[in-house]
């Protein structure tokens, strides 16, 4: 009887030095003239080139997933009855009119407390729900028409400025976006434009699409020594029917599953089984890191992640550990830009 021993992934393995002058603190101009580094892992090579071009390594018959998911403007700031300052980021809808969100500072507002917002709407901050989370219940169920009243753009914590630029409403949502519900943009679909679908149409590229609500988890580090230890939180998501059938269909004729961003990549290999692409929603957790097999994903468009991240674990098991060490040294090297407005990878 033979025993395979699987190595164990220390989270050294998963850290690099990023000068911070390479975190991207504003969007390209043009969001297709982001730098394109194409890794190809069957022979190792590293090839530049800028975003717009694209669908030059890519084959006709070829698929793109795309995530659909549309950030909401989840940072709410108020006050309470004494004048106090409160911010409250939202999180998830537990039912409707009530959100799971963090608080701040949550010492200083006790259950009960009501939060005047924005255009007077007001909001009550209830019970401590577990990892410092809180509930809030809104007068109104239909807390995204507050959002939009009063809400901010979530911008990641990596990017540090006074306050988010009327630009980001539209440059941190991908141009494709439909479905209300992340709190974080899927940001290795932000590059795209109409004249780059135009032109992966021109070259028999299909598009289809997927919707998983990226959580505030997507930004929490792994904080253990054993990288299999850490636990991804659960998000949202929607795979429908028409996007199974596209793939399933794309993989019979020989065409290849391109997965834009993590967060298609971890739907995919979630509703992948018995070796077809299965139709569904609900939740996912699911943890891909070194030494997992990919099965419903053969290409993988990826910006630059954070080190110590699960999303940095999941490109490391796509590409293998020792070529996306190189990629991302050679990024470095070459001054690209790096994290949610930064530039991007196509790895084949």
């Amino acid at each position: 009887m033979l025993l395979l021993l699987l190595r164990a992934m220390d989270i050294s393995e998963l850290d690099y030095d990023l000068p911070d002058e390479l975190i991207a603190q504003h969007p390209k101009e043009n969001r297709d003239e982001s730098r394109l580094l194409v890794v190809d892992r069957a022979d190792g090579s590293l090839r530049e080139d800028v975003f717009r071009n694209v669908g030059a390594h890519l084959r006709a018959g070829d698929c793109l997933v795309l995530n659909e998911t549309r950030v909401i403007r989840a940072r709410l700031h108020g006050r309470k009855p004494s004048g106090g300052k409160v911010e409250i980021f939202l999180l998830h809808e537990h039912e409707p009119g009530a959100w799971d969100a963090l608080v701040r500072p949550s010492a200083k507002v006790p259950p009960g407390t009501t939060v005047v917002l924005g255009s007077g709407m007001e909001a009550v901050v209830e019970e401590v729900l577990p990892e410092g989370r809180r509930r809030v219940r809104f007068h109104t169920p239909d807390v995204l028409r507050v959002l939009e009243e009063c809400g901010e753009v979530p911008l990641p914590p990596y990017i540090h400025r006074k306050g988010p630029e009327d630009a980001d409403l539209t440059r941190y949502q991908t141009v494709y976006a439909q479905a209300p519900g992340a709190v974080a943009a899927p940001t290795a679909g932000l590059h795209f434009t109409d004249a780059v679908f135009a032109d992966l149409e021109r070259r028999g590229v299909q598009r289809t699409s997927l919707t998983l609500h990226v959580g505030y988890g997507t930004f929490s580090p792994i904080r253990g020594e054993r990288v299999e230890a850490h636990i991804v939180e659960p998000e949202e998501f929607v795979f429908p029917e028409a996007t199974s059938a596209t793939l399933n269909a794309t993989r019979d004729a020989g065409g290849r599953v391109v997965a834009v961003g993590t967060t298609s990549t971890r739907v995919l290999e979630f509703q992948y089984r018995h070796g077809q692409f299965q139709p569904g929603a609900g939740t996912t957790g699911l943890y891909i890191y070194p030494p997992y097999t990919y099965r419903a994903v053969d290409v993988l468009q990826t910006n630059f992640h954070l080190p110590k991240s699960s999303l940095l674990a999941l490109v490391y098991a796509f590409a293998g550990i020792e070529l996306a060490r190189e990629a991302y040294r050679y990024a470095i090297a070459n001054r690209f830009r790096f994290y949610s407005y930064g530039d991007v990878m196509l790895i084949l």
